[in-house]
């Protein structure tokens, strides 16, 4: 279904989740442009995207970068004739507790995790304005409501990613801009796939995969598409009096308590 003809999105992030939503919008009719800063994974997206002859660019870009952001916008904006939609999915996933954490690499987490979302928002909301509206969705974390140990930066940085979901909301209702966030649980993605790899670094990463999984009630981890298709329904106009929430898509994980 073209629901997205004649939208422009921006999405951060072209692996995992970021990927996933880039080719659900463009399926859907989207001219997107994509930018992360993995070289590899900006040409894998490109590929998949020209093979099926979508309006999608991936564009390298350190979305913690003032003035990378801004000419990201822009170039949407002179290709594509203007903005419509923001989806934010750039993240780095840091392990360690406050004092195992570097400043470095907690300021580091901050700026992409949380930053690049100010960034995109403070730059792509004034040409969204000009349109007359739009849709912004916050790829968080089912971490930002409840955590694991040793993931303080990236904890934190969910966290502020739903306060900052409810501010946006409140600031540009008026402007017909609608901001919601996705909090998903365990989802296969390069990501995930690390964090196995930390956490227990003896066992095969489709084991951990698999233990993750059962930690949730519906019993397995999630797909990319499957956040995708929340992302695309809260993009649209099919969820036109949602704004300021926050989505789950987690399997049932933060349904129930630690007891059996």
């Amino acid at each position: 279904m073209k629901e997205f003809l004649s939208k422009v999105a921006i999405v951060t992030g072209t692996s995992g989740i970021g990927r996933a939503i880039s080719l659900r919008l463009a399926a859907g009719g989207a001219s997107v442009l994509a930018c992360g800063i993995e070289a590899a994974a900006n040409r894998k997206l490109q590929q998949e995207a020209d093979a099926q002859g979508w309006a999608l660019r991936a564009e390298l870009c350190d979305v913690s970068r003032p003035e990378q952001v801004q000419a990201v916008v822009q170039k949407a904006v002179t290709q594509f004739g203007g903005l419509d939609y923001l989806a934010n999915c750039a993240a780095i996933h840091p392990f360690g507790t406050v004092v195992e954490t570097a400043p470095e690499t907690w300021n580091e987490c901050l700026a992409v995790n949380l930053g690049s979302v100010y960034l995109l928002s403070h730059f792509g909301i004034p040409e969204m304005t000009k349109r007359g509206g739009g849709s912004i969705v916050v790829v968080a974390s089912v971490q930002g409501h409840a955590c694991q140990r040793g993931v303080a930066a990236y904890a934190a940085s969910k966290g502020a990613l739903h306060s900052l979901t409810r501010a946006l909301a409140l600031d540009h209702a008026g402007s017909r801009i609608r901001v919601n966030s996705i909090s998903p649980g365990s989802i296969r993605t390069p990501m995930l796939e690390r964090s196995a790899a930390h956490f227990s670094p003896r066992l095969p990463v489709d084991t951990v995969v698999k233990r993750f999984g059962e930690a949730h009630p519906l019993g397995r981890v999630g797909t990319v598409e499957e956040v995708a298709e929340l992302a695309a329904f809260l993009l649209s106009d099919r969820s036109s009096f949602c704004t300021g929430g926050d989505y789950l898509v987690d399997g049932g994980l933060l349904a129930g308590i630690g007891v059996q």
